[in-house]
């Protein structure tokens, strides 16, 4: 038998798919998806267990790109920060997939495993557990604002009159051509500095009067 025109479908594929509509059009659905692979609607939903499942894939197609051996880093502080760099350049290769994501609980088991990975740099680093994701989602909040950052314009502010507003635009007159990397990188220091500060908080005799 020859081999067929229609290479096989599989959940890599249907990923990548999706993931290239979001690209294109900040949308995906299960119907576009099978005509741009050149099968039946039917034939996806064999691979896969419906839209939530295929949010799932291109989650964990994204977070393929993260480097998960930075959380074996040491210090933690630099584990977090490297962590924290290599996330934003994986979701900045894909800014519109983030607010579908945001939305959707997280169920891919490679993505869990390294949340679990994190919070056990973080325990072991002394932080309570009861902080532990808070510490997390502030950094991911951080880090997915910056990667939307990352594909928006340079010029974020027009001025019509600048006379109106002379601060202003002599502010923006001296903001650095890498604006976003510049501001990333103020607010991860800024975020990892506050990080310390409650971990030392939290150890034992912190509060302690002399």
């Amino acid at each position: 038998m020859g081999r067929p025109r229609t290479p096989m479908l599989d959940r890599t594929r249907i990923a990548a798919t999706a993931l290239q509509l979001i690209d294109e059009q900040g949308e995906f659905s299960v119907p576009q998806i099978a005509r741009r692979l050149g099968v039946q609607t039917a034939s996806v939903y064999h691979h896969v267990d419906g839209r939530d499942g295929i949010v799932e894939l291109m989650r964990e197609r994204v977070c393929d790109a993260i480097d998960t051996r930075t959380l074996d880093l040491r210090p933690w502080d630099t584990a977090m920060t490297m962590w924290a760099r290599s996330y934003r350049a994986a979701f900045a290769a894909h800014p519109r997939v983030i607010p579908l994501l945001m939305t959707s609980p997280v169920r891919a088991p490679k993505v869990l495993e390294q949340y679990e990975q994190a919070v056990g740099l973080l325990l072991g680093a002394g932080f309570p557990l009861a902080e532990v994701m808070n510490v997390i989602i502030a950094l991911e909040n951080l880090v997915l604002g910056s990667a939307l950052d990352l594909a928006a314009p340079q010029a974020m502010w027009e001025l019509a009159d600048e006379a109106a507003t002379p601060q202003l635009a002599g502010a923006l007159a001296a903001l650095s051509p890498r604006r976003a990397d510049a501001a990333f990188e103020l607010a991860v220091t800024a975020c990892i500095a506050h990080f310390r500060t409650l971990l030392a908080a939290s150890e034992p005799g912190a509060g302690a009067q002399p």
